[in-house]
């Protein structure tokens, strides 16, 4: 074979070679699903997402929970015989209200336990689905966030709070408040939905307004101990097979890692202590 056709046969190959890489990486995440499945005798759903990159110009591009997200996951709740248990594991930043709205409803109409899996964090809509489960399985330092509503790069709460205050104020402004206090609503009206399920009516409305009215930044993160002062149904421990299939959905190529570690040396026991004199003394003595 000449060094031309050798050329293009290495080009070929390497231009090949991320496809056969993502397809066994998918096979891979498919028999670990179903050793998953078969453990947890449930219908096992992933919501997972990392930060990819554009081919070719190499650009990140962050994923969010969007309609496709929303028909495959309703598309496995509706396959799933009543009474079979669903766990869902959720590793996203949040995304379209309308779909992390369906997802939480067909979770929470679910006739059957239904088990959210959070390993690092689930924000805003992910928050949202997580609040349609029976249980909630974090990580000791994993987080839910708050689920009030963004207008575009504006919370609403922020929105409604600036056109009360005294002063003209644009009719853009006035018009954004307004759309602000619809979707605030909303999202209380939602939420109190979901929570309504496991906690008394007065509590789940209180609940239901400081997750979504803007007590805090729309990125604050809500732990172990502040969800289970809200009475939310939160429980520390993400299994080890769940740890392991998160090592299935990696962060792209083309970049180095930000983190790397080391383990340190195995720990040596500790040394033996001689003897005190006074200890040996009176050993001679008897």
């Amino acid at each position: 074979m000449d060094p031309l056709s050798l050329l293009w046969l290495f080009f070929i190959l390497a231009s090949l070679q991320p496809t056969v890489q993502r397809q066994m990486m998918l096979l891979r995440r498919r028999r670990a699903l179903a050793v998953l499945s078969h453990e947890r005798s449930a219908t096992v759903i992933t919501l997972i997402h990392r930060q990819e990159q554009m081919s070719l110009l190499g650009f990140p591009v962050v994923r969010y929970i969007d309609i496709d997200d929303a028909e495959s996951v309703l598309r496995a709740i509706n396959e799933t015989p009543a009474g079979r248990p669903i766990e869902i594991i959720l590793h996203t930043p949040g995304g379209m209200v309308i779909a992390a709205r369906q997802i939480a409803t067909a979770l929470a109409d679910h006739d059957g336990p239904v088990t959210a899996v959070v390993p690092h964090y689930a924000m805003s809509g992910g928050t949202l689905i997580a609040l349609a489960a029976d249980e909630i399985l974090l990580d000791a330092h994993a987080s839910l966030g708050p689920v009030d509503p963004q207008l575009g790069q504006y919370p609403a709460a922020s929105l409604v709070e600036v056109s009360e205050r005294p002063g003209d104020h644009g009719d853009q402004t006035l018009i954004m408040a307004d759309m602000g206090r619809k979707a605030i609503a909303q999202l209380v009206g939602i939420t109190e939905r979901l929570v309504a399920r496991y906690m008394p009516e007065e509590r789940a409305t209180l609940v239901a307004r400081i997750l979504a009215t803007g007590t805090w930044t729309h990125d604050h993160p809500l732990q172990v101990h502040d969800l289970q002062t809200l009475g939310l149904p939160v429980r520390v421990g993400v299994p080890e097979t769940e740890r392991e299939l998160m090592q299935l959905y990696p962060q792209p190529r083309g970049r180095p890692p930000a983190v790397e570690y080391v383990p340190g040396p195995p720990a040596l026991p500790a040394p033996r202590r001689a003897p005190s004199s006074a200890g040996r003394g009176a050993q001679r003595g008897r």
